[in-house]
């Protein structure tokens, strides 16, 4: 395992209001026993509401916060203890932290982290190549990042997350704030990185749509606490999402129809809206097709906002 993670615990001391004048002294976990192994190549979504304990987990990791306890280590090394060693094999793209020369052309930025990293000319150019394709970088490698939009300023900083060819990439929150064209280019590149599995990925974010076109693998963080570690099918299998059928009808839905397999949520004229109930779709779609006369048919797949929203109300 690239990620090894047991029993891990961060406290924080906060200070709370008790009276006019009075203040007393508390103590907080943000994130309270968790446990996580992550194989090399994984593309993995870590996801959780606000508070939860997802960013402290990954400062953790990545070796700016030292844990209160537990043992932690990303390329078998421990993060705090090896943070400048640690720095040479991962990537790290946090929110709206730059490590791009906010004056300096998006290129010379780059040229800059290839001494930084002490990256082989040779190396950097092929990965520079590469990213450049997938992201589209040539049209504005020339500008000030000052002067780039979100979307470009975010393809530079995968890129420049790259260059040095990390083992592990951690991601927070990557497509927040990009506008449509910009969240296809950069879920596009993660796709592929993901897919070549020379490169683990830890992805952050508030947009389900990022979990559900790139993660296989989901874990889910509720007060500090792993509440969900599986598959998308696993979680909407747990907390009870079901696929529905929504039908568009050439005559009205007979009244007391019943369909094996499913149940009728809806009928709204000529368009009726079914829940599965544990058949296949194929089975419920042939049903319905002998019983009444259809025009045209969709099978919808559920919501994962809905289902990590009833996660986290449970």
């Amino acid at each position: 395992m690239i990620i090894e993670v047991s029993a891990l615990r961060k406290d924080f001391t906060v200070t709370r209001k008790t009276g006019r004048l009075r203040r007393e002294r508390a103590v907080v976990s943000a994130v309270d026993g968790v446990d996580l192994s992550v194989g090399r190549g994984e593309l993995i979504g870590y996801i959780g509401p606000n508070g939860a304990g997802k960013s402290t987990t990954l400062k953790m990791l990545t070796g700016v916060l030292t844990p209160t306890s537990g043992v932690v280590r990303v390329c078998g090394l421990d993060p705090a203890a090896a943070r400048t060693a640690l720095a040479r094999r991962i990537g790290v793209v946090f929110g709206q932290r730059s490590q791009l020369w906010w004056d300096l052309p998006l290129a010379e930025s780059f040229e800059l982290l290839r001494h930084v990293y002490r990256v082989p000319a040779a190396d950097h150019a092929a990965r520079l190549r590469a990213c450049s394709d997938l992201l589209g970088l040539d049209e504005f490698a020339s500008t000030p990042v000052r002067q780039l939009s979100l979307g470009q300023r975010m393809r530079g900083e995968l890129t420049a997350a790259l260059l040095h060819g990390p083992e592990v990439l951690f991601l927070d929150e990557p497509t927040i704030g990009l506008d449509v064209l910009s969240k296809r280019a950069v879920r596009g590149f993660l796709a592929e990185l993901g897919a070549r599995g020379d490169t683990t990925v830890v992805l952050t974010t508030h947009d389900l749509a990022d979990i559900e076109h790139l993660c296989q693998r989901l874990v889910v963080i509720d007060h500090g606490r792993v509440v969900h570690d599986g598959t998308l099918p696993a979680l909407h299998a747990r907390y009870g999402s079901r696929r529905t059928i929504v039908a568009d009808l050439d005559a009205p839905w007979p009244a007391g129809l019943v369909i094996p397999g499913a149940s009728v949520d809806s009928v709204d004229g000529d368009r009726v809206v079914l829940t599965l109930r544990g058949a296949a779709a194929g089975e419920v779609v042939a049903a319905l097709a002998a019983a009444v006369p259809l025009r045209d048919l969709s099978v919808r797949e559920p919501d994962i906002e809905d289902v990590v929203a009833r996660l986290y109300r449970g």
